[in-house]
C-alpha cells in the first residue's frame, strides 16, 4: 500500500555545488544566473553563498549590512530556515548570505566533530525538508573546509570552465577532488557537469580549448555555452542577475537555455534511477 501523501515525508532539496579550484573562471555569475532562471522557470530554488568575498550575495542586491548571521551559522549549526533565508527580487529564489565570519571558518571548526559535514547535518535537518527543490552552493575557490563542507552536502557538482589555456589543468584537478570526496566521505556525489564560460567565438584558441574539453569529457560538458559578454559583467554591480537586468542579452539567453538543459538532464536522470529501480 502507498503511503498517504498527507503523510508522507517532506522531499529534501537537490543539493548542487558549483565548485571550482581556480578562481576567476564564472563560478559566482553561473551560481547566480543558473538559480535564478531555474527560479523563474518555477523551481523553488535557495542560494547559498559560501565563499567569504559574498560576491553571490552583492550580486543579488544583498547589502553587506542587511546579510544578519549569514551562511556561518549553517556550520554553527544554530540557526533556523527563518533566521537565515532572504528573498530576492525574484519570486521562488532565496539566499542565505555570506558575512565575514566566514574568513576564519576554516581554523575555527577545524577540531569540530565531523567537521566536513557541518553544513550537510544543518541543510539535512527537518527544518529545511520540503522548503526547496534545489539548494545551489556556490562555493569559494581552493578546496578549503569551506568546499568541502559544500562537497559532502551535495548529490551534485557543476564546474564552471573557463575557456582559457589552463582550462584543462584546472578540471583535471577538480574531477580528482570529486574523486576523492566520493571516496572518503560522499559516496552520493557524482560530477554533474561541466559549464563552459567566457567563450569568445572569434578566438580560435577559445574555440580550440572548448573542442579538447568535448574531446576528453563527452557528454559531462553542457552543450550550451556562456559567451563573453559585457551584460554579464556589468549585472552584479547593480545587484541583479543577467535575467533582470538585461534579458535579451546573449549572456541572459545562454543562462535561459542552460537552465533547460539542466533540467533536461536532472529529468533524464530520475528517469534513469526510476527504470535502474524498476
Amino acid at each position: 500500500m502507498s503511503p498517504d501523501p498527507k503523510t508522507r515525508a517532506p522531499k529534501p532539496p537537490r543539493i548542487v555545488a558549483i565548485a571550482n579550484q581556480k578562481g576567476g573562471v564564472g563560478k559566482t555569475t553561473t551560481t547566480i544566473n543558473l538559480a535564478a532562471a531555474l527560479a523563474i522557470a518555477g523551481e523553488r530554488v535557495l542560494l547559498i553563498d559560501l565563499d567569504p568575498q559574498g560576491n553571490a550575495s552583492t550580486g543579488l542586491g544583498l547589502a553587506a549590512s542587511a546579510r544578519g548571521i549569514g551562511a556561518y551559522a549553517l556550520l554553527a549549526g544554530d540557526a533556523t530556515p527563518d533566521d537565515l533565508v532572504h528573498p530576492t527580487e525574484i519570486p521562488g529564489l532565496s539566499l542565505i548570505p555570506a558575512t565575514d565570519d566566514l574568513i576564519g571558518a576554516d581554523l575555527e571548526f577545524a577540531a569540530a566533530p565531523q567537521r566536513e559535514r557541518l553544513i550537510a547535518q544543518t541543510i539535512g535537518a527537518p527544518a529545511f525538508a520540503g522548503l526547496f527543490d534545489y539548494v545551489f552552493i556556490d562555493c569559494p575557490p581552493g578546496l578549503g573546509l569551506l568546499t568541502l563542507n559544500a562537497l559532502v552536502a551535495a548529490s551534485l557538482v557543476l564546474v564552471p570552465l573557463q575557456c582559457e589555456f589552463f582550462a584543462l589543468e584546472g578540471i583535471t584537478q577538480m574531477t580528482r577532488t570529486i574523486d576523492l570526496v566520493r571516496r572518503s566521505h560522499n559516496p552520493r556525489l557524482v560530477m554533474g557537469g561541466i559549464v563552459l564560460t567566457m567563450l569568445d567565438r572569434r578566438n580560435n584558441f577559445s574555440v580550440a580549448v572548448v573542442n579538447d574539453v568535448r574531446d576528453h569529457f563527452k557528454s559531462l560538458v553542457f552543450e550550451t555555452t556562456i559567451p563573453r559578454n559585457i551584460r554579464i559583467t556589468e549585472a552584479p554591480s547593480h545587484g541583479k542577475p543577467i535575467l533582470l537586468y538585461d534579458i535579451r542579452s546573449p549572456g541572459a539567453q545562454a543562462y535561459v537555455a542552460l537552465a533547460a538543459e539542466f533540467l533536461r538532464r536532472e529529468r533524464a536522470d530520475r528517469q534513469g534511477a526510476v527504470t535502474h529501480h524498476d
